[in-house]
C-alpha cells in the first residue's frame, strides 16, 4: 500500500468561502476522515493552518499555482468560482478548472474530483418549467457570464469523463444558505442578500415603510402566482459532499443537491405572518417557479436533506449574531 493511500490529502479550492469553511470544519471532525489531510488553497482571503490543515496561497488561473497545490493530493473539492465579473470569470472559472483537471489527469496520486455546480446553468428561476428539473435536462443559462460559466464547468467535467475516463462527480446546488442568509434575502432594505432587490421593485418610499414594519416580500410570477425557488442549507450540501467522497456510485455522476421542496414564497409569507406577525407584501416579478428533483442523490448517495422551508426560515430568523460574527457578504448571492 503506497504513501498516497495511507495519507490521503484533499485539496479544497475556494476554502475561505461559505461552503469551504463549513466543509473543512465538518471534515476534520468526522471520524471517517481522520486519516486525511486537508490542503486549503487560498487567494484573496486566508485561514489559519492547524493540525491536518495545510494552507497554500495562489489562484487557480495560474497553472504553476495549481500544480504546486496538487502535489501529493488524492482528492479535490472544487469550490472556487467567480460571480458577475466579466474581466476575471473566464480565467478563474473556466481556465482554472481546465488547469485543475489537466494536473489531476497527470497526477500519480490523484483519485477523485468533486465539483460544486450551480442551478444557474439550468436557468435558475428565469425560464418557465412544466416539470421538475432533473440531471438529464439540457443546460439553459440565464443572461450573464456567471450562469454561462456554470454551464461550461459542467460540460468540461463531463467531457473529461468521456475523453479520459476521469473519476469525478458534480453536485449541483441552488442558492446556498447559512446563518441568517435567508432572512436577509427577504429584506426590503439596502441590506438585502442576493436578488431580487425588493426595494427597487416597489420603490424606496414603500420599501422604507416595509422595513419599519418588518414586512417580507411574496414573490409573484407574471400570472400573479407565488414563485417556488430552490435553496439548500450549507450543512446539507456539506453532508452530500462527505457522502460523495470515495463513493463508487458517485463516479462520473451529476446530482441535484437541494431541499425536497423549493421555497414557496406564498407559504413563507403566510408562515412568517402567522408565527412572527410580519406583514406579507405581494411583489410582481418576471420570475418563474422551478423545482430541482433530488431523487438521484437520495438513491445513489443515500443523502437526505435535513432542512425544509420551515426549518430554513426559523433558523434564519432565530439566528443571533455575536460581535465576533459580523455579517460579511463576499458575493452578492
Amino acid at each position: 500500500m503506497n504513501d498516497e493511500w495511507m495519507n490521503p490529502r484533499i485539496l479544497v479550492t475556494g476554502a475561505t468561502g461559505k461552503v469551504g469553511r463549513a466543509f473543512i470544519r465538518r471534515f476534520l471532525a468526522e471520524p471517517r476522515f481522520e486519516g486525511f489531510i486537508v490542503r486549503a488553497l487560498c487567494h484573496n482571503r486566508q485561514i489559519a493552518a492547524e493540525p491536518r490543515l495545510e494552507v497554500v496561497t495562489g489562484s487557480i488561473e495560474h497553472r504553476e499555482a495549481v500544480r504546486d497545490a496538487l502535489r501529493d493530493v488524492t482528492h479535490v473539492l472544487h469550490l472556487s468560482t467567480c460571480k458577475e465579473t466579466s474581466e476575471a470569470i473566464m480565467d478563474v472559472a473556466v481556465k482554472g478548472l481546465f488547469w485543475l483537471l489537466e494536473e489531476c489527469r497527470g497526477s500519480a496520486s490523484f483519485r477523485q474530483f468533486i465539483m460544486i455546480g450551480g442551478d444557474a446553468g439550468m436557468g435558475h428561476f428565469f425560464y418557465p418549467r412544466t416539470a421538475p428539473v432533473t440531471e438529464a435536462d439540457p443546460h439553459r443559462a440565464y443572461p450573464g457570464c456567471y450562469a454561462l460559466s456554470k454551464v461550461i464547468e459542467e460540460v468540461m467535467l463531463e467531457q473529461y469523463y468521456i475523453q479520459y475516463d476521469f473519476n469525478g462527480c458534480c453536485l449541483r446546488a441552488p442558492w446556498i444558505m447559512e446563518k441568517d442568509d435567508f432572512k436577509f434575502s427577504l429584506s426590503f432594505g439596502d441590506d438585502v442578500f442576493g436578488g431580487p432587490r425588493w426595494r427597487d421593485l416597489v420603490g424606496a418610499a414603500e420599501a422604507d415603510e416595509y422595513v419599519a414594519s418588518n414586512a417580507v416580500p411574496v414573490m409573484l410570477d407574471a400570472q400573479g402566482e407565488p414563485v417556488k425557488r430552490n435553496f439548500v442549507h450549507v450543512d446539507d450540501l456539506v453532508e452530500a459532499i462527505c457522502l460523495a467522497i470515495d463513493c463508487r456510485k458517485a463516479r462520473q455522476q451529476l446530482f441535484n443537491i437541494s431541499m425536497d421542496e423549493p421555497v414557496d414564497y406564498g407559504l413563507i409569507g403566510a408562515y412568517l405572518t402567522r408565527t412572527r406577525g410580519f406583514p406579507a407584501i405581494p411583489v410582481k416579478t418576471s420570475f418563474c417557479s422551478t423545482w430541482l428533483d433530488n431523487a438521484k442523490a437520495k438513491l445513489l448517495l443515500g443523502w437526505r436533506p435535513q432542512y425544509d422551508w420551515v426549518r430554513l426560515a426559523d433558523a434564519a430568523f432565530d439566528y443571533q449574531r455575536s460581535p465576533q460574527d459580523p455579517r460579511i457578504v463576499w458575493y452578492p448571492g
